[in-house]
Formats: structure tokens, C-alpha cells, sequence
């Protein structure tokens, strides 16, 4: 089982819009509708403002290395991908679950 974990946060040069965030983080959380072979997913929105905190988590699991590398060119999620990168900034981990 493979783990594909993601930390979203807001560009800095992007100004705050809080209509704009829930929408795509409501995208986010529907995405596994759209992707079958997706076995978990959660998207969490982080809860404490602290400098060091990112604003969601992405949780994340697929069988193997073979089916995150065919979710990272599926057509829904590069859709999405187009329009996170104009709002967040990630760092991901894609780890086997032991």
C-alpha cells in the first residue's frame, strides 16, 4: 500500500480569499468520487494559526507506486492541479505503508 500525503498552503503573493479557498478545498474532498482506484482520502483544513502550519492535509492511499503514478496524470486531477497552483503551494510525501 502506498501513502501519498500532501500539505497545501496559500501563495504568499496571493491574497487571502476564503470563498476562493473553501472552493477548492471542497474540490479536493470530492475528487476520490472521481478516481476509482483511490483506496483512502481525506482532506483536513488545518485549525491553529501558528506561522509554522500549513492550511490542509491531504491523507491519502493506493496500492502501489504504479496506480499514485497513473493519479498524478489522471485528467481529473491535473484539471484540479491547474487551478490549486494559481491559489496553493505543496509539499508532498509518497512513502509504502508498512
Amino acid at each position: 500500500m502506498m501513502r501519498h500525503v500532501v500539505m497545501f498552503r496559500r501563495l504568499a503573493a496571493v491574497e487571502r480569499d476564503v470563498a476562493r479557498q473553501t472552493a477548492l478545498a471542497e474540490r479536493m474532498r470530492v475528487l476520490v468520487g472521481e478516481i476509482d482506484f483511490i483506496r483512502d482520502w481525506k482532506v483536513s483544513a488545518n485549525v491553529l494559526d501558528r506561522p509554522i502550519c500549513w492550511d490542509y492535509l491531504l491523507e491519502s492511499s493506493f496500492d502501489d507506486a504504479d496506480a499514485v503514478q497513473r493519479y498524478l496524470v489522471h485528467p481529473a486531477h491535473v484539471a484540479l492541479i491547474q487551478d490549486l497552483k494559481q491559489y496553493f503551494e505543496w509539499a508532498a510525501v509518497d512513502y509504502v505503508q508498512s
